[in-house]
């Protein structure tokens, strides 16, 4: 641990991610070289960010000794996350004093010292920065807390204004509505803001009073959906009051869930029937050649027409059994989690793969690789969708490596392709349903956008987790961890 902070690899570094946003740089790759600026300037082991969310945290960014707990989760009643969202912002914690799982695998590690400061905006906690350092005689000083504390608050402010402060509206039934209410003039300028308004947007009242609002104004008795800058949704509407004034009353709430249902709904329609479409199209074709020239055809030919029916027929039965899975909460079910061997089980796993995935598959597994604890039977799910992900994202032939490894508390395996790689802002959003790389007719490869979805809900019901990232000389790397058996 250095004696003072680097202040000029601070400055220097910080000026480079300010040169990134002012670039349009936004996301992960700015917050991972913040991270790296970090580590660098206060001479930690490393750094992570976890994410914030109502349901809980995640880890989304880490650097140096901490890198292999990107995509960790972090749940919302864990101990240490109920300890570090109350008390000081910043703090040093010894993470083998905490009770946490993922403290427990820090400690492991040997990263003993952890500075960690919230990042908050207006009060809300959106996440929260780690500063880790291995055990030493010199703990962190005033300094680098200081410093640490610094860095949260530039990260919270690139998620920009979440949410305001809640004050009160002009009486009490005005106060207590759920749903956002202005008054506002002519001119359009607020006269009146309760308190859901101020929640639904964010504005307090001394922010909303007589400014224009700060949405669309819909005719009166007319309804408008409306999006905001940062991506939410309200339904607006508005209707004249009585009296000799020309005031209007505008109501309106936050129908970002419903939003997402109706996408979900309309994607899931639209997925559905361009994947489907393919191979129900192939087996009616063969099989009405079947049909129509079946005295015409040689034996070969029927029994190519025939294998080509069964492939397809099985490739529609994959993609039913995903959607199906996709929709329902499919899990391992009621069967406690046990321990089993995991070389073996990949290697299983491998032998069902297609024949196509099969030939190109590279198995390097040690020969005494730990046991790991979950549910053996999925683990041919994951390794299924894990191999036809990197299969279709590189070229035919090439090959996908699956490796093996383990900690003091994990024992994990990654699946390497030298495909085309996948971006730093995507690695989190890959995860989740129906999303794609593409759309429309850009799209280069087919799927329905599930299977990297299904492994994550898979392996996180097992109390593990998945990430991806960047392979070294192109490609991905998709990295599964479960605990020790």
């Amino acid at each position: 641990m250095p004696e003072r902070t680097d202040l000029s690899a601070l400055i220097a570094g910080h000026t480079t991610v300010i040169e990134m946003i002012n670039s349009g740089g936004t996301g992960l790759p700015v917050l991972t070289h913040l991270l790296r600026v970090a580590r660098s300037a206060l001479g930690a082991a490393g750094t992570a960010f976890v994410e914030f969310a109502p349901t809980g945290g995640r880890v989304i960014a880490a650097t140096g000794a901490a890198e292999w707990a990107v995509g960790h989760p972090v749940p919302a009643d864990d101990p240490t996350t109920v300890c570090l969202l109350s008390g000081a912002r910043v703090r040093q914690v010894r993470t083998d004093e905490l009770t946490g799982r993922l403290s427990a695998e820090l400690a492991e590690r040997g990263l003993l010292r952890m500075v960690v400061s919230r990042a908050e905006i207006g009060g809300l906690t959106v996440g929260s920065l780690h500063v880790l350092y291995p055990d030493g005689d010199d703990p962190p000083d005033a300094e680098q807390h200081a410093v640490a504390g610094y860095l949260a608050s530039c990260i919270a402010h690139m998620y920009g204004d979440q949410t305001g402060l809640p004050v009160h509206g002009d009486g009490p039934v005005v106060a207590a509505l759920a749903d956002g209410l202005a008054v506002v003039d002519l001119d359009g300028h607020v006269r009146l803001w309760n308190p859901a308004a101020a929640r639904v947007t964010g504005r307090s009242t001394d922010q909303a009073l007589n400014r224009p609002l700060p949405f669309p104004l819909p005719p009166s008795g007319r309804v408008l959906d409306h999006r905001l800058p940062d991506g939410r949704w309200l339904t607006i509407t508005s209707g004249e009051l009585p009296g000799p004034g020309t005031l209007r009353v505008v109501t309106f709430r936050d129908i970002t869930d419903q939003q997402r249902r109706d996408h979900d709904r309309d994607l899931f329609v639209a997925v559905t029937s361009h994947e489907l479409r393919t191979p129900v199209t192939v087996i009616k074709g063969y099989a009405d050649t079947l049909t129509d020239h079946w005295e015409s055809l040689t034996e070969t030919d029927r029994r190519q027409a025939a294998r080509v029916i069964g492939q397809r027929a099985n490739e529609l039965a994959r993609l039913v059994d995903r959607l199906l899975s996709s929709a329902a909460e499919a899990g391992p079910g009621d069967q406690p989690p046990a321990p089993y061997d995991l070389g073996d089980a990949l290697r299983a796993a491998a032998v069902d793969l297609p024949a196509e995935l099969r030939q190109r598959l590279v198995l390097r597994l040690p020969e005494d690789l730990p046991k790991a604890l979950g549910h053996r039977l999925s683990l041919a799910t994951v390794l299924t969708e894990l191999c036809t992900n990197a299969g279709k994202y590189s070229e035919p032939g090439s090959l996908i490596e699956i490796t093996a490894d383990a900690d003091g508390s994990t024992v994990s395996f990654q699946v390497r392709d030298r495909g085309i790689g996948i971006r730093p802002e995507h690695v989190e959003r890959a995860f989740d349903r129906f999303w794609q790389g593409e759309s429309g007719d850009r799209r280069r490869f087919a799927g329905a956008g599930l299977g990297l979805y299904l492994v994550r809900r898979i392996v996180e019901q097992q109390n593990g987790w998945v990430s991806l990232r960047p392979r070294a000389g192109g490609g991905t790397v998709a990295e599964v961890r479960l605990p020790r058996g």
